[in-house]
C-alpha cells in the first residue's frame, strides 16, 4: 500500500514547530483537510474533554449521574447514548467507589460510536476482535444485556490480565477471553453474528491522551498497521456468514489505516457499507485517487468539530 507525503510548507513548518509535531504529519493533514481544518484540529487536540460511560449492568443511568454530583462532579450529557462528559472534577474520576464498584467505565465518547454502530444484540453470537482493555467490549455486553455469547480476543498476552479486571469490574458474565492472533481466528471455522475490529493503529486521533505520539509514528508504522488492519479484517470476513456485520474503527486519522484499507476489502470481497450514525462522512477522494463511493457511508469523528478523539469507523455488511 502506498503511503501519501507530500512537500514541506512555511504553513506545515510554522505549525508543527509551534505544537511539537514530527513536521510530517502536519504537512499531510494539511494536504488532507486543507489548512484551516488542520490548524483547528491540532488546536483542539490540546484540550479535549473528559468522559464517562453509564454501565447500566450494573446501577441505574440516572442514579449513577445523581451519585456523582453529590460528591462534586458536574457531568454533561452528550450526543452519545450512556456518555457524560466530565465538566467539573474535584477528585479524580477513576478514584470514586462508583468507578471502583464498576458503574461507569472511563471512556472517550468518540470509543462509544462502534459498539453502537455494531448494535449487538441479546440471542447473537458476537465477537471483539481486539478486545482489551475491555472499554467496547463491556459497552457491547451492555448492549446485549449481558445476555448470549460475547468472545473476547487479546492477541497480546500482557494486556490480557486488564480485559479480565474490567470484565469483573464491570460485572459482565456473557463473554470468554481468548488469547489468540484475530488474523489467525478464521482458520477455527467458527462463524459469528456480529463482530467489532478496533484495529490497532498508529494512534493519530489520541494525540491529546499520549502526546509522544506527536514524534514517534512515521511512514514504517503506517506501513505495519495497514498491512496489520486489513489482515484481521479480512480474517473477521471469512468469520461471518451472509448478513454478518462488521465494524471496522481505528482511532489513527491516517486514510492508509482507514479509507483504503476498506476501499482494498471492497475491491476484493462482496460486501457493502452501511451507513455510521455519527460523524461526518469519510474521505472519497485524496489527491487525485479516488475511491469507492461506499466509502462516504463510513464515518470520521474529529477533535475540533465533535471534541473528543478522532476516530473512523465503517459498518461492514456481507453479501
Amino acid at each position: 500500500m502506498m503511503i501519501f507525503d507530500f512537500p514541506s510548507s512555511d504553513f506545515s513548518r510554522k505549525l508543527s514547530e509551534k505544537y511539537g509535531y514530527d513536521e510530517f504529519i502536519i504537512r499531510r493533514w494539511e494536504r488532507f483537510f486543507g489548512r484551516e481544518e488542520a490548524e483547528k484540529l491540532v488546536k483542539a487536540m490540546e484540550s479535549i474533554p473528559k468522559y464517562i460511560r453509564v454501565n447500566t449492568i450494573k446501577a441505574d443511568e440516572s442514579g449513577v449521574i445523581r451519585r456523582l454530583e453529590d460528591r462534586g462532579f458536574r457531568l454533561r450529557e452528550t450526543d452519545v447514548r450512556f456518555c457524560y462528559e466530565v465538566v467539573e472534577e474535584p477528585y479524580s474520576i477513576g478514584a470514586t467507589p462508583e468507578y471502583l464498584m464498576g458503574y461507569y467505565y472511563i471512556m472517550d465518547k468518540s470509543s462509544c460510536i462502534p459498539p453502537l454502530a455494531l448494535n449487538p444484540d441479546a440471542g447473537e453470537f458476537v465477537i471483539d476482535f481486539a478486545a482489551s482493555p475491555g472499554g467496547k467490549t463491556t459497552m457491547i455486553a451492555q448492549l446485549m444485556d449481558n445476555r448470549d455469547k460475547l468472545l473476547a480476543i487479546e492477541g497480546n498476552r500482557e494486556r490480557i490480565p486488564a480485559l479480565i479486571d474490567n470484565l469483573h469490574r464491570m460485572g459482565v458474565l456473557n463473554t470468554a477471553v481468548l488469547h489468540m492472533n484475530s488474523a489467525e481466528f478464521y482458520r477455527l471455522g467458527m462463524k459469528a453474528d456480529k463482530i467489532l475490529l478496533d484495529a490497532p493503529c498508529t494512534g493519530e486521533g489520541i494525540i491529546h491522551k499520549d502526546p509522544s505520539r506527536k514524534i514517534s509514528r512515521g511512514m514504517e508504522d503506517i506501513k505495519f498497521c495497514s498491512s496489520l488492519q486489513t489482515r484481521m479484517l479480512e480474517s473477521a470476513i471469512k468469520s461471518i456468514g451472509k448478513d454478518g456485520i462488521i465494524v471496522y474503527s481505528t482511532c489513527s486519522l491516517t486514510p492508509e489505516e482507514n479509507e483504503l484499507v476498506i476501499n482494498e476489502i471492497l475491491n476484493k470481497y462482496r460486501i457493502h457499507l452501511e451507513e455510521v450514525g455519527y460523524g461526518v462522512p469519510a474521505l472519497t477522494k485524496i489527491g487525485n485517487m479516488k475511491l469507492d463511493n461506499e466509502l462516504k457511508k463510513a464515518r470520521r469523528v474529529y477533535p475540533h468539530i465533535h471534541r473528543c478523539s478522532g476516530f473512523f469507523v465503517a459498518k461492514i455488511v456481507k453479501d
